[in-house]
């Protein structure tokens, strides 16, 4: 029987998006092209429809494609833009050095396309960045068909209701999503108080790293640089994989499925986001659908308890 990826809205105002959604990392320039385009297919077939394809390129370093990429697969895959909904990045360290404009404008170029449905603002690194003149650039955007809707990646509860409060004051319905990291052993931001009030007000959880770079699927060796490791518990949860294995043994599932599922239990969570680099590995993580629907999302919580390694180690708040 073939998945089918059911829809949630992004946010109050954002679009119907598939509950799992592809992010590329730099997963489509490790990746053999043919290989890569019938990935892309079969997501779209069984019901994908959210692939995050921003660039996590760095001065310096080599150039990264994996955007070019994605717009060639879209081509090769026979897909219309009514097909997918793209999702790209805008990054703010030398803003307004580089106008978000500016670099949504780039991102279109390079993906072949005239909008984006949803850009996820990076990290805050600043405590001097003008949220004001944020939320009137990005309204800019969306006024002008450019974008869609927008989400932050990884900013503290307060700084999401500040620029929520400046967009609406401008008539834009502000961040619809918040994309954290969020995985069983990752639980504190998602699950605090203070972003139980951002998702009051109508923004969605995107979930990402839901893996913790392929930790906890049992790689003990990622194939890709890893994330930050905000209170320092990736070693502690290197460690709860042999756990996390054993509870999907007893599951007749995957550690994989274990941890998409979990993420899946989280009320606010619109979308859980994650790269993979076979058709194989896609239809195991869907598989967490099934796992869902077998055990529940309270059982599924109460196995996954033990493994919360970030429990008073991090703020609530987040970053």
């Amino acid at each position: 029987m073939t998945v089918k990826v059911p829809q949630r809205q992004i946010g109050a105002h954002g679009p119907e998006a598939s509950v799992l959604s592809l992010g590329s990392w730099h997963t489509y320039d490790r990746m053999d092209f043919g290989a890569a385009v019938e990935l892309l297919r079969h997501a779209v077939e069984i019901g994908v429809n959210l692939f995050d394809v921003g660039v996590y390129g760095l001065p310096g370093q080599r150039p990264v494609f994996t955007d070019v990429l994605f717009s060639a697969m879209v081509r090769a895959a026979g897909l219309v833009r009514e097909d997918y909904l793209l999702s790209v990045k805008l990054w703010l360290d030398d803003h307004p050095g580089r106008p978000l404009r500016e670099q949504l404008e780039r991102a279109l170029l390079r993906a072949g396309t005239d909008h984006a449905d949803l850009a996820v603002v990076g990290d805050v690194h600043r405590e001097d960045l003008d949220l004001r003149r944020l939320a009137r650039e990005l309204a800019a955007l969306e006024a002008e068909g450019l974008l869609g809707c927008w989400g932050v990646n990884n900013w503290s509860a307060t700084s999401i209701l500040t620029i929520r409060n400046h967009a609406r004051d401008l008539g834009s319905p502000g961040p619809q999503l918040a994309q954290l990291k969020y995985n069983p052993c990752r639980r504190s931001i998602p699950e605090g108080v203070p972003f139980s009030e951002v998702f009051d007000a109508g923004v969605s959880l995107q979930a990402s790293d839901v893996l913790e770079g392929g930790l906890l699927a049992g790689r003990e060796t990622p194939a890709r640089p890893v994330f930050p490791d905000p209170g320092g518990v990736r070693e502690r949860a290197a460690t709860a994989a042999a756990g996390l294995a054993e509870v999907a043994a007893g599951l007749e599932a995957t550690p994989a499925q274990v941890c998409v599922a979990f993420c899946l239990t989280h009320p606010a969570v619109a979308s859980v986001l994650f790269g993979v680099t076979s058709r194989a590995q896609l239809a195991d993580n869907a598989g967490a659908l099934a796992l869902l629907d077998r055990v529940g999302p309270a059982r599924l919580r109460e196995l996954a308890a033990p493994f919360w390694a970030d429990a008073d180690t991090v703020d609530p708040e987040g970053p």
